[in-house]
């Protein structure tokens, strides 16, 4: 079985980030528990999830059923910006773990900057829930390049990452290199556009030069970003799952960077209604490969009690 230590991952400031996870933002009710435990029996060791997506409690289904243990798989949730006071956000975070059915998560994120609460005030309050040992370890997301820097300054434990939308056509390269600056990890949410890389005739060129499909054609392996793969809509092909090494020099990158790097991140779309079929992508231990795994949703995807060690 797959284990969290054989899967390529992003080190920063003490955190092993899987370098590619599940993300579950449009996921809901029974199918996002079997696709979570699909996802986990196909060899993924990173599932994200969110208060706001309304789905820990089917994600900690999908964890449990899987039979996986908890020390070999990375789970993130993140904090909605209405309970970012000190002691809502600890409320809102034991009830995170609650839903999940765990003790602790690895990584606690705080969901969106939220202007009305003293960011002085919040970070403090996520540093108290990792010393408290709510989770392992902590970080932001969708944070521009002068709050990372607050936000730094601001915490007495290290933040791990700063999880943004981040693909071919919306440059965050000042954040990026903003967030590096500071030891932190980079996520990258919608890495390939909700699958608007894969039509795209610069992404093929640059593809066909080196030998990559169009969704693997964008990542430089050197950026070192994790990036977490669309569950949902087996027509926008998650081939960005590679992750081997697809551009090899800088001047391709900035054939198809959109204008941009304000730092200004586009917020979650509507959940959708996922679709009947999903394609998930194999994991081994050396890397990722091309292999699709098609399952149908109405599969039998039988439930086993949960390992003692969650």
């Amino acid at each position: 079985m797959t284990t969290a230590g054989s899967i390529p991952s992003v080190s920063a400031n003490g955190a092993k980030i899987p370098l590619v996870g599940l993300g579950t933002w449009d996921l809901r009710g029974r199918t996002c528990a079997r696709i979570v435990e699909a996802a986990l029996r196909l060899g993924y060791r990173h599932i994200d999830t969110a208060e706001m997506y309304d789905n820990e409690r089917e994600v900690g289904e999908g964890l449990h059923a899987s039979g996986v243990k908890r020390g070999d798989v990375f789970v993130t949730t993140k904090m909605w910006p209405s309970h970012f006071a000190p002691r809502e956000l600890e409320r809102a975070a034991r009830e995170s773990l609650s839903r999940l059915r765990v003790r602790q998560v690895d990584l606690l994120l705080l969901h969106w900057p939220n202007p009305q609460i003293p960011l002085r005030d919040t970070i403090g309050a996520l540093c108290k829930v990792k010393r408290d040992g709510l989770t392992r370890h902590i970080g932001v997301s969708n944070f521009t390049v002068k709050l990372v820097a607050e936000a730094v300054q601001l915490a007495t434990e290290p933040l791990v990452c700063n999880q943004v939308e981040c693909h071919p056509f919306l440059d965050q390269s000042k954040v990026i290199a903003a967030s590096r600056k500071h030891g932190m990890a980079v996520v990258a949410y919608s890495p390939i556009a909700r699958g608007g890389a894969r039509n795209d005739k610069v992404l093929a060129r640059i593809g066909a030069a080196h030998g990559k499909t169009r969704r693997g054609a964008w990542q430089d392996r050197r950026s070192g970003l994790s990036a977490l793969s669309d569950a949902a809509g087996h027509r926008r092909d998650p081939a960005h799952q590679q992750r081997t090494a697809a551009v090899g020099k800088r001047r391709d990158l900035r054939l198809f960077v959109e204008r941009g790097g304000d730092g200004r991140d586009r917020p979650t779309r509507t959940p959708r209604r996922p679709p009947d079929r999903l394609v998930l992508f194999r994991q081994h231990a050396v890397g990722l490969n091309e292999q699709p795994c098609s399952l149908r949703l109405f599969c039998s995807c039988g439930s086993r009690p949960g390992n003692a060690e969650w």
